[in-house]
């Protein structure tokens, strides 16, 4: 209804003006018969009125349409009415539907062969990285040493790039199965243990029972816990001085599984804790440490998501950060 308004406002201003310039010209002719000249303006007022109330019942849908968005641009095909005006809106929204169908199918061949491109060259990279590793892991001097480290950014790097990519097809890319939480963080620590050699951090593993397990999927999950010992070492190392300690728990709280890792670390500034889990944030932290990409706590919260499992997070700036992945405790 305020649309049509809007619309013939103009068309009413002109009627009243038309009227008024009517009956000046008569009033100045010496014509004085008032009722004569109202009866001839409400004559006038009649047909405008009949003029409007047609068109906005005959229109009421063309200009309901116009009010309200879209939900969808599917609905861009639906009919509207006969009149021209309303087939020529059809015509060009049909118009602007099919251009932009046409522009998201590029759009989205252009991305896949891009994702597909670079699904292809992490491979491919993982290969000539695994034969540099051989080479170097068994020479002791200082140069090889700066090599092995440099090797295992690469290789977290680009372990971070295939599971961006996974993460798209993430249903076909998941297999549930009862897994053993601390045979599991042993070898995810395992598997980071230069790392705490290197930066001289000691872990310590605490398992209130060795047997505790969940149902979930074992390669996701060695994924999540990676990303956070590894953001844990780094801020750990970062830390100036004194005893350098990450701890990693596995205990049940209540009916729930929990894994939680706490590190003594230079921890996070209270104003960057509502942002660690978006995308390609590294805060204050972050910026003075050149490996943050900002992305691990990211794929971290998407893949506990996508699993039904919980993420929390609290650090203090200076006193260090502790992570816990929360899972539904299994028999």
């Amino acid at each position: 209804m305020k649309l049509f308004i809007r619309e013939h406002l103009l068309l009413i201003a002109v009627q009243l003006v038309q009227f008024g310039a009517i009956i000046s010209i008569y009033w100045l002719d010496g014509y004085r018969r008032l009722p004569v000249v109202l009866y001839a303006v409400f004559i006038g007022f009649f047909f405008l009125s009949c003029y409007l109330v047609h068109q906005y019942v005959t229109r009421r849908r063309f200009y309901l349409r116009l009010s309200r968005p879209l939900d969808s641009l599917d609905e861009a095909y639906q009919r509207i009415e006969e009149a021209p005006v309303s087939k020529a809106l059809e015509e060009l929204l049909h118009s602007h539907y099919r251009h932009t169908m046409q522009q998201l199918t590029t759009m989205k061949k252009q991305q896949e062969q891009h994702l597909s491109f670079i699904d292809q060259w992490v491979h491919q990279m993982k290969t000539p990285l695994s034969v540099i590793e051989l080479t170097v892991q068994n020479m002791d001097e200082p140069e090889f040493a700066s090599i092995r480290e440099e090797l295992e950014r690469m290789r977290s790097g680009l372990h971070t790039v295939l599971y961006m990519a996974r993460l798209r097809a993430f249903e076909k890319d998941f297999n549930i199965r009862q897994v053993v939480l601390p045979q599991l963080i042993h070898e995810v620590l395992h598997e980071h243990k230069r790392q705490f050699i290197r930066n001289r951090i000691f872990p310590v593993v605490e398992a209130a029972d060795p047997g505790i397990s969940v149902q979930t999927d074992e390669k996701w999950l060695f994924f999540m816990l990676s990303q956070i010992i590894n953001n844990a070492i780094k801020y750990t190392a970062a830390k100036a001085s004194g005893d350098k300690k990450i701890k990693v728990s596995c205990y049940l709280r209540n009916s729930e599984a929990v894994i939680e890792v706490r590190d003594e670390g230079i921890g996070i500034q209270a104003s960057d804790l509502k942002r660690v889990f978006d995308p390609f944030f590294t805060g204050e932290n972050g910026r003075g440490l050149r490996e943050s990409t900002g992305m691990g706590l990211y794929l971290t919260k998407e893949s506990a998501d996508r699993l039904g499992h919980v993420i929390e997070l609290e650090s203090e700036a200076g006193k260090g950060t502790a992570v816990r992945l929360i899972f539904a405790a299994q028999a």
